[in-house]
């Protein structure tokens, strides 16, 4: 478990050793909001605050791909009226945050089954993306609706139906093909993964993308989760060594 309470100095952080994508499991909202004796709705719109802080880190550090698992699948099981908000909210977030996307050259991207997104918030996250396609230092990738298993399946059988119409033999596919198939299509695989709350799983969370992924978990609730928390898991990111399967002395 990391520790919190030791503050890591900026200084430390190595520019030339930076994760290329890094991706967060947004988690704790709820047990926040409960810790203080609120409904659920009052830490899913404090989590906005973190959401922006991160964003504006990573971008004054230099990451190059930032995905934030904002919803998934399985959140549609919730209550219809926590829905209905993280719904508002995600609205409301992308029209209030385009002045920062456009100031920071933040070009925003998302995935996942995005057709089951209400129209109004399919309408504004369409805008936003138009308007910030042409960014080039910060890809602000949103999880949206979005399930690993899904994705895999979706991949396999588009897969399919080109080996089915011989635009495919079953000897080409490959560890590429897959990739091309996927909704990160045009993004590299996952560096860092970090996840708050101090729950240590993935959830279903780009399963695919993350398989020589560091692993971050951090006992903060999102809420609370600022510039300095992620600068501190970059930090203990950079002191790992990252054999991908190789020896410490073949590296």
């Amino acid at each position: 478990m990391v520790n919190t309470n030791i503050l890591q100095e900026k200084s430390l952080l190595n520019k030339e050793k930076l994760p290329q994508h890094i991706a967060i499991i947004m988690d704790g909202n709820g047990r926040w909001a409960k810790q203080k004796g609120k409904l659920r709705v009052f830490g899913h719109k404090k989590g906005v605050k973190a959401v922006r802080d991160t964003i504006e880190g990573a971008a004054e550090i230099g990451i190059k791909v930032l995905t934030l698992y904002a919803f998934s699948t399985e959140n549609w099981n919730r209550p219809k009226k926590e829905i209905d908000i993280l719904m508002h909210l995600l609205v409301s977030s992308l029209k209030k945050e385009l002045p920062l996307l456009q100031k920071n050259n933040i070009q925003l991207q998302a995935i996942g089954n995005l057709s089951q997104l209400p129209k109004k918030a399919q309408k504004e996250l369409n805008e936003v993306i138009d308007k910030t396609k042409n960014n080039t230092h910060l890809i602000l990738n949103l999880a949206i609706s979005y399930s690993a298993k899904e994705e895999i399946v979706n991949a396999f059988k588009n897969i399919s139906k080109k080996i089915v119409n011989n635009e495919l033999s079953i000897e080409d596919i490959n560890e590429n093909v897959i990739n091309n198939h996927l909704y990160t299509r045009n993004l590299p695989n996952v560096d860092l993964v970090i996840r708050t709350s101090g729950e240590k799983r993935i959830s279903n969370f780009l399963l695919w993308q993350i398989a020589y992924a560091e692993l971050y978990f951090i006992d903060l609730f999102w809420p609370d989760f600022r510039k300095k928390d992620l600068e501190n898991a970059i930090i203990d990111y950079q002191q790992r060594e990252r054999r991908f399967g190789k020896t410490s002395d073949q590296l």
